[in-house]
């Protein structure tokens, strides 16, 4: 069995984050999005992964995930010029694929408990498709499955107006190699893409068995704001605490990780929270749900529920920043100190002084 994670597109519900930068490379718990997936694959057995890359990201995600050998895989990057659909997608990995049954993983999304029961039970019943769904609140944005009364697939139908059911599709996919055949054989949509939601249709309307699985635990499409840090905050609350750093007069509250080279000095953490490399945090507080990724700083300021990528630093800031994300090397300060509440989402190497 083979992987392909699906690490395209122009992460638009992410600006002005991803205009820098690819949206599954955004660190959560100070890790980026993608690699839980190629995490989860190595985990389930699974050595040979295809991602698919865009031109515009593609070479900063090949610099960072590398050749595979950090998670114990083999990585072949398959270039996607436009983001057409993910059927699209399947069809211009098919050169990789080949006639191997393979798990298709959308590169900005988060599962717990990973997928081994699920390529377990996929390797084991044998259908043409294994697809996994959960309820949401709003399904009009996603592909909804209908079942019918013995629990199997009837209709799929990308992004309905008035959704039959709430049960999405999970970012998550298992196909034999009769997937091809099915997105060949779909035309574009409205939308101009080839929806894996009309190849998967194509799949039961010719009588292929596609077998539902309701995702019990979980489940978390990063690609906006509010997903990020409800992701992060997931994350977190299974952690394991270690201090690794050093501690200054500080107080440690909590799980909270410090990595090796970060300094506290007159600070509080309280966790779940997560300290990287080489960041310093001076006089300040930092709260639940928490990720200052390395190199960062922290002076004269509190910081709860957000995302610090690296090389960041606020100071001076009377008042809390919370549910925040900011980007790379961003710079936050207030030269006149006023208490207020605030919420940032800043792209890299950006500067902000409050007045």
């Amino acid at each position: 069995m083979r992987g392909l994670i699906l690490s395209g597109g122009k992460g638009t519900r992410l600006r002005p984050i991803t205009h820098t930068s690819a949206k599954q490379l955004v660190p959560v718990a100070n890790k980026p999005v993608l690699f839980y997936g190629i995490e989860a694959m190595a985990a389930a057995g699974i050595r040979e992964i295809g991602i698919i890359i865009a031109p515009e990201t593609g070479e900063e995600i090949r610099e960072v995930a590398g050749d595979g050998s950090q998670f114990g895989v083999e990585i072949t990057y398959i270039l996607q010029d436009e983001p057409l659909g993910l059927a699209h997608a399947v069809l211009t990995a098919e050169p990789f694929l080949g006639d191997a049954p393979f798990v298709m993983y959308l590169g900005d999304n988060l599962l717990q408990g990973g997928m081994l029961d699920l390529v377990d039970a996929f390797r084991s019943n044998e259908p043409d498709a294994l697809i996994l769904l959960t309820p949401v609140d709003d399904p009009e944005n996603y592909g909804v499955a209908e079942l019918n009364g013995d629990g199997s697939v009837t209709r799929l139908v990308e992004k309905p107006k008035e959704p039959a059911t709430d049960l999405a599709l999970v970012g998550v996919y298992m196909f034999t190699p009769g997937i091809h055949d099915a997105a060949r054989a779909i035309r574009p949509s409205r939308r101009g893409e080839l929806e894996i939601t009309d190849a998967i249709q194509h799949l039961v309307d010719s009588g292929r068995r596609v077998e539902p699985h309701v995702v019990r635990g979980w489940w978390k499409d990063t690609g906006r704001l509010d997903d990020m840090l409800e992701a992060n905050r997931l994350i977190l609350d299974a952690i394991e605490p270690h201090i690794e750093g050093e501690l200054i007069d500080s107080t440690v509250d909590g799980r909270v990780i410090v990595e090796a080279g970060a300094t506290l000095i007159r600070a509080t953490v309280r966790g779940p929270a997560v300290i990287g490399a080489g960041t310093r945090l001076t006089d300040c507080y930092v709260g639940p749900y928490t990720a200052i990724d390395a190199g960062c700083e922290v002076q004269n300021a509190e910081v709860e529920h957000s995302i610090l990528l690296a090389g960041s630093s606020v100071r001076n800031l009377d008042g809390r920043m919370e549910s925040s994300l900011l980007g790379r090397n961003v710079k936050i300060h207030r030269d006149a100190r006023q208490p207020r509440a605030h919420r940032f989402m800043v792209g890299d190497n950006s500067e902000i002084g409050i007045p």
